[in-house]
This record gives C-alpha cells, sequence and structure tokens, in this order.
C-alpha cells in the first residue's frame, strides 16, 4: 500500500476531528507502529503539514485547519492524462500485465510496489491531441450523442456521423467502436486518424445493438487476433526480449529476430522511424511488399518537388 494512501486517510481522519495518532494509523493499514511514525513525520516534515499532538485526546491535529496536501493536489489537465492512462493500463495485456492492471485499478499509487526490481511500466503516448479525442468521445458515450467526425486514414479522408459506443485500446493503439447508422454496421475507429470531431445534440439508442465482432480500424483492415510476425535483422544483438516496445523472440542468428505485431501500420512506422537501428527486413514477403510501396511513393513525391 503507498504511503499516499495513509496519509490521505490519516489527513481525513484529523479533519474529521478523530485525533488519529501512530496507533490508529497503524491498525488501520496493518503496518507497524515505526513505519506508521514514519508516514507522520513525512506528513510534518516533507509535507509541511502544522500537526500538533494533543495529550488529551492522544492524538493529533491541525493548528491551522486552511492546511491542504500540496502534493496530492490534482490539476484538471493532469487528472484528463491520468484518465487517459488509467484506461490504457487497465487494457494492457502483455509483458508484467498483472503488475500493469494494479496500476490502473489504484491510480494514486506512482508505482507498483510489489513489483519485480527491474520491471518497468511500458511508455504510452499522451499526445494532447488523442487526450482530447479520448475525453469528448468519453462524453458523447455517456450522453449517447452523435458525433460527427472527419476521418483520415491513408489518403483517404470520410466525413462521418456515428454513435460512439465503447473507447478501446488495442495493440498500443487507441480505438473508438462506433455504429455507423448510415452503414448499418459497426466500426472500430483509430483516434489517432481522427481529424475533427463534434459532439452534436441529437442523440441516438444504443439498446438494440447486439454484440459481436468489430470491422477493422476504419473498416479496410481486421485487427489480427493472434500477431504477425516480422524476421528482422538488427545492426546489433538485442538488448532485452523487445524491440521499441514490440515482443520478439532470438533465432539461430544473433542479429535476426522473430519481431510480433498486431498493427500493420504502426509497425511499418516503427520501421521508418528506426530505420538506423535494423539492417535487413527479411520477411514475410508481403511487408517487405507493402514497406517497398511505401518508400517508392515517398521517393516518386521528392521527384516530383524537384521538378516544380
Amino acid at each position: 500500500m503507498s504511503n499516499l494512501h495513509r496519509i490521505r486517510w490519516f489527513d481525513g481522519q484529523i479533519r474529521e476531528g478523530n485525533y488519529p495518532n501512530s496507533t490508529a494509523l497503524a491498525g488501520q493499514f496493518e503496518i507497524s507502529k515505526r513505519q506508521a511514525q514514519r508516514d507522520i513525520e513525512y506528513l510534518a516534515y516533507s509535507l509541511s503539514a502544522p500537526l500538533l499532538y494533543v495529550a488529551k485526546y492522544r492524538g493529533y491535529c491541525y493548528e491551522d485547519k486552511t492546511y491542504a496536501l500540496p502534493l496530492l493536489y490534482m490539476t484538471e489537465e493532469e487528472q484528463k492524462i491520468l484518465n487517459y492512462l488509467a484506461r490504457r493500463y487497465r487494457e494492457y495485456n502483455y509483458d508484467g500485465a498483472p503488475a500493469v492492471n494494479r496500476v490502473a485499478n489504484l491510480l494514486d499509487r506512482f508505482a507498483p510496489n510489489d513489483a519485480p526490481p527491474d520491471f518497468r511500466l511500458p511508455v504510452f503516448d499522451t499526445n494532447p491531441r488523442l487526450i482530447d479525442h479520448a475525453e469528448r468521445m468519453s462524453e458523447a458515450i455517456a450522453r449517447e450523442a452523435v458525433v460527427t467526425l472527419t476521418y483520415k486514414e491513408g489518403a483517404e479522408t470520410d466525413s462521418l456521423a456515428v454513435w460512439p459506443l465503447k473507447l478501446l485500446s488495442r495493440y498500443n493503439c487507441d480505438y473508438v467502436a462506433v455504429y455507423s447508422a448510415a452503414e448499418h454496421r459497426r466500426r472500430m475507429l483509430r483516434l489517432d486518424c481522427i481529424v475533427g470531431m463534434t459532439v452534436t445534440a441529437d442523440r441516438f439508442d444504443a439498446s438494440g445493438l447486439e454484440e459481436r465482432e468489430w470491422s477493422g480500424d476504419g473498416g479496410s483492415e481486421r485487427i489480427a487476433k493472434k500477431p504477425f510476425t516480422a524476421k528482422l535483422g538488427l545492426r546489433e544483438p538485442a538488448r532485452g526480449p523487445s524491440w521499441n516496445g514490440y515482443r520478439m523472440r532470438s533465432t539461430d542468428d544473433p542479429l535476426v529476430y522473430l519481431v510480433e505485431f498486431h498493427d500493420t501500420d504502426a509497425f511499418l512506422q516503427q520501421l521508418w522511424m528506426s530505420g538506423s537501428a535494423w539492417d535487413t527486413l527479411l520477411a514475410p514477403r508481403w511487408l517487405i511488399d507493402k514497406l517497398e510501396r511505401r518508400c517508392s511513393a515517398v521517393l516518386r513525391q521528392l521527384a516530383q518537388s524537384k521538378e516544380r
């Protein structure tokens, strides 16, 4: 249990006029009196709490009742970011998932105290635009409000009117599950492909929609239930079990690894950004062809730019 939980409880007991002490704190959280006293000292010296011990009640009160716990205050923007990260951690299902899920369930624990010493939380992008989209979609879901949006995937741009049903995170990407009344089908749209959106005053009723599999992100490609595997040659041996967050396995060649991925576009983008870290893409053939087409398109665009 984080000491922030205990300090918050102790602060609440003081404000309720219960005059808590180290014995009460130790009993409440099943810790030693020595640990409880350290928490009280932390509150007094590190958090500058105006603690006063009242012998008559054998407990503490605040000399200045206007005192507030400064390090536990959270701005609205910080709350938005934590709400976003909480959902990402809650749906994380890869290495160290149990510890990550516990972090999601106890947001005010800033680190999983019972995790292995070398455990590190996965890093998720907190792009302000994604957080904004997630927050507004969450509001629309709660209000059952129709959302109009501009959705750009690749070279195609669509104007859609959808019923947002649920926010999800899959394979390190954020999605919103929606129902398109015009197309009479469900879709799963990537939040990072939403260029602009408006939560309208129109309402919808999703009670009649049955649970079924979602169509692929943007409708063009199904999300794989099992990961794809790329055979990747690196410039130097890997230092861990993953490459840029992607799970990987070694082969007989110390520089060749099998890298698992689910989202093709995200993986190709990672290859593009990490060009200096890998040497050869050996398989699968369809992924090599797709990367070649993208590179060729960029080269053609550069050639056209030079001609202008």
